[in-house]
């Protein structure tokens, strides 16, 4: 006999066991094994005749399989009998087949109390590894209320008032780079573009961008400028919403090129380039980068050699690793390039400097002496022509010696305004600085257009929910919620930070200056660190849709990804932020007299008395864990005690003898430990500080959760630290994850709102699967 001969029980002995023989099979779970667990358990019922037991080794064969029509027929016949059954509450499979067994009285509907009948239908259920309470109400189609699955609510905030708060003092100067954006001219192109005609399409939006005056914002006036360096950073943050490889081009052209005219020349370059500069007229490259050595500047190969008989230097590329690597417009555009070579007069080295070299006559012939190569495709930013250069015997003007801090007499005297050579060298790098801060701003940019399609996207995508109902977003999931949710905190975290390190740049005195290049090595290194996580986790939010070209992520991840390299590897800034820290370090030390001295080392120990108590270890209270004092403190401590103890290392090695750049090595790993924790304690401060001087009373609850976010997740991610030195308890440290999960659940009704705040223009966005 076949299963499907027995549709339903001949006797309501067998009723018990149907519900919990249906889901088994539903759900696929009877392996051979299983069956004959069951088959053991059936064997003890007492009640059971012996066609009883024949019918229920029929039923459990599992080379013949219920078929659809025997599986309806269950299934009818268990709703049949439990009809009158309404309960509600969380009871098994076992309790409904007691419940509608004919055994314990005249009506069989009645629950059954029989103890032997109750603990052998358990041991079934148990057997059948089957989640009783979910199966009952499948089986019942039981409708239940889930008021945490309803659709978006309404926006606790003020969305354009948000708006305004995140473009800040130069909300008018966003709104008009974002309309032009919305221009037919700079609609993306249906097709997919070859490089050639990438490169030339983007060369076109670099013209526009420079007809409407933004490239030469911060050039001065008479050479078509503003004078306003904040306005070109934040144009350029604008423009990363569009196309990045325009970024890219617009930073090489006006930016870093223009920028090293600008920083590093005199009037006389000022009158001869800026203005040409600014209206594209003349073209040009950032020449530092070597094959050889990337971040090493100071060890460029590449050589100016000065003849004071023709007043002349003389430019060579001595070794194949000393090209000149990836330098944006040398491929196709560049006439004349900023080249960094070591000066040499009368064979005595003098450092790295900058030198106008012209690389294409006015007809965009090479030069003679000149070699250029194009890089070709690259893994994204195929809209940038970049080249490699050699020189070869390539002699220029004296005059063509960018020499605001170093000049060369025709007699061949060298003078500099700054003594120092280690300080002249930093001096002159100082153009990264602005490509740094750009870098930066253009990251968060990234990372906000990916999430906008991303968040919108998972409050529209529908999939899985409970029996019997429709499915629900994916953004009610918790696990969606962790993953998306922190990212917006830190894309509003890191656009405070960035719009503050732009002010102090644009508004900086000598003082500042090298406090200005730790931030903005620091948080480009942070900034992009996090856009290529965030792109790559929005792309993986939206599964296949994700990887589709039209939905944007193919490009943003490609062309993005490179933002880690560029402008300073980020693992060599990080370094760089470490060493600042440590030289501030020394220098509070050296400066203190022996009084002060006293009053520091009782100080720390205050704070460690204070933040190491075990009250303050063990607080779980909701209101400490999200304090903004308790996300200030916990991040302050953790940067000063990495920075005390890293300087510790250093110092024990150095005093045995060791070598201090082997000391540095050998501590590599902790000094970018440091580096990330003064980062964050950073954006931790300076979000902080914005909701207390400019939040308005609609969006100040909204930032608060933000930040709390942000700062949580960041003590959240180091927690094993916070364990081994501690600054927390084990309690504490679980109730910190429990409160990241819950502040991601309060805030993701207002995740789309959040996003929308970030006002992209549609025709950025872009996505399919975003509108």
């Amino acid at each position: 006999m076949h299963t499907s001969d027995v549709i339903i029980p001949s006797n309501e002995r067998l009723l018990p066991i149907l519900p919990m023989i249906y889901v088994a099979w539903s759900n696929n779970v009877l392996t051979p094994s299983e069956i004959e667990k069951i088959r053991a358990k059936m064997a003890t019922m007492e009640w059971l005749q012996e066609d009883d037991s024949d019918i229920l080794q029929q039923w459990l064969d599992p080379r013949t399989p219920p078929s659809p029509e025997q599986m309806q027929a269950w299934l009818i016949a268990i709703r049949e009998n439990a009809k009158s059954q309404t309960d509600t509450s969380r009871r098994t499979l076992a309790d409904l087949g007691a419940e509608i067994a004919s055994i314990g009285g005249d009506n069989p509907k009645i629950r059954c109390t029989s103890k032997e009948l109750c603990e052998a239908l358990n041991e079934v259920e148990k057997a059948l590894y089957v989640v009783g309470p979910e199966a009952r109400k499948e089986i019942l189609t039981q409708k239940i209320t889930r008021e945490k699955f309803t659709e978006k609510q309404q926006p606790q905030f003020n969305i354009d008032e948000m708006t305004d708060f995140l473009d800040g003092e130069y909300a008018e100067l966003h709104q008009k780079i974002k309309n032009l954006l919305r221009d037919p001219m700079f609609k993306f192109p249906e097709k997919k573009l070859t490089t050639a005609e990438h490169r030339e399409q983007v060369r076109k939006w670099c013209a526009e961008i420079s007809k409407q005056g933004w490239g030469a914002l911060f050039y001065p006036e008479s050479y078509g400028g503003k004078s306003d360096l904040a306005r070109f950073i934040v144009m350029m943050k604008n423009l990363a919403f569009h196309d990045l490889s325009l970024v890219v081009k617009v930073g090489v052209q006006f930016g870093l090129f223009g920028g090293s005219v600008f920083f590093l020349g005199t009037k006389y370059h000022h009158d001869k380039y800026l203005a040409r500069i600014g209206d594209m007229e003349c073209m040009g490259c950032f020449a530092m980068t070597e094959e050889g050595h990337g971040s090493n500047v100071r060890d460029l190969e590449t050589t100016a050699h000065y003849d004071r008989k023709t007043q002349q230097f003389i430019i060579n590329t001595p070794s194949d690793s000393a090209r000149k690597e990836y330098i944006g417009n040398a491929a196709c555009d560049g006439m004349v390039a900023t080249v960094f070579a070591q000066l040499i007069i009368q064979d005595q080295p003098f450092g790295v400097h900058a030198f106008i070299v012209p690389i294409r006559d006015k007809d965009k012939n090479i030069m003679p002496g000149v070699r250029i190569e194009d890089c070709g495709e690259k893994m994204g930013l195929n809209g940038v022509d970049n080249g490699r250069i050699w020189f070869n015997d390539v002699r220029i003007p004296r005059e063509n010696l960018l020499d605001r801090f170093a000049q060369v007499a025709e007699n061949g005297k060298y003078t500099s305004s700054i003594s120092s050579a280690s300080q002249r060298f930093f001096t002159m790098l100082s153009t990264l600085v602005a490509g740094r801060i750009s870098i930066g701003a253009a990251s968060v940019t990234v990372a906000k257009t990916g999430l906008t399609i991303a968040v919108r996207y998972a409050e529209k995508r529908r999939q899985f929910g409970p029996a019997g109902e429709k499915e629900i977003s994916i953004l009610h999931y918790p696990t969606h919620q962790k993953r998306l949710i922190p990212l917006i905190a830190n894309a509003y975290a890191l656009d405070f930070s960035l719009q503050y390190l732009t002010r102090r740049y644009a508004e900086q005195t000598p003082e500042d200056t090298r406090e200005i290049e730790v931030l903005a090595a620091g948080l480009k290194a942070y900034a992009s660190w996090n856009a290529t996580h965030t792109i790559q986790t929005c792309r993986e939010c939206c599964g296949g849709q994700g990887y589709l070209a039209e939905n944007r992520f193919a490009d943003l991840k490609a062309d993005s990804d490179i933002f880690t390299t560029f402008e300073g590897d980020n693992t060599v800034l990080m370094q760089l932020v470490a060493k600042g820290l440590l030289a501030d370090l020394k220098q509070q030390f050296h400066e203190m007299n022996w009084w002060s001295m006293v009053k520091y080392i009782a100080n720390q120990a205050a704070v460690a008395v204070i933040e190491l108590n075990p009250i303050t270890t063990r607080n779980t209270d909701e209101e400490h864990l999200r304090s903004a004092s308790f996300h200030a403190e916990a991040l302050r401590y953790r940067e000063k005690s990495l920075l005390m103890s890293v300087a510790k290392r250093l110092k024990h090695r150095i005093e045995n003898g060791m070598d201090s750049f082997e000391a540095f090595i050998e501590c590599q790993n902790h000094l970018v430990s440091l580096a990330n924790a003064c980062m964050e304690r950073v954006i931790c401060e300076r979000f902080q500080h914005e909701i207390n001087t400019r939040a308005t009373e609609s969006n100040k609850p909204i930032l608060e959760k933000l930040c709390a976010l942000f700062s949580l997740n960041c003590i959240a991610k180091d927690r094993g630290w916070y364990l081994e030195s501690g600054y927390v308890e084990v309690a504490k440290s679980k109730e910190i994850l429990r409160q990241v999960s819950k502040i991601c659940l309060e805030l993701k009704p207002q995740a789309v709102h959040l996003v929308n705040a970030f006002a992209i223009p549609s025709q950025c966005v872009a996505a399919p699967i975003a509108k």
